[in-house]
């Protein structure tokens, strides 16, 4: 699911049970714009981040542990990610 700055859902798309979000992600910021994209560590993958820089948006991602070189994110923004 796709949702504004006040986590109004503008975007959503169902997939099954077993299929990862992150194949999706893509289709859901099609055509979006805005001054960044908050996601949680699952989202992490550098096809992703292109997909957002292309936006001119900032990334906000945690990186996932597994990457050799960790990439930093906004802590602060992050935080309050649920915040409304």
């Amino acid at each position: 699911m796709l949702a504004d700055a006040l986590d109004r859902p503008l975007r959503l798309i169902v997939t099954a049970g077993q299929v990862g979000d992150i194949t999706q992600a893509s289709a859901l910021l099609d055509g979006q714009t805005g001054d960044a994209v908050l996601a949680d560590k699952a989202y992490d993958s550098n096809a992703l981040r292109a997909v957002i820089a292309a936006m001119n948006a900032t990334v906000v991602v945690p990186a996932n542990r597994c990457r050799k070189r960790i990439i930093p994110h906004d802590a602060p923004t992050y935080r309050h990610r649920h915040r409304t």
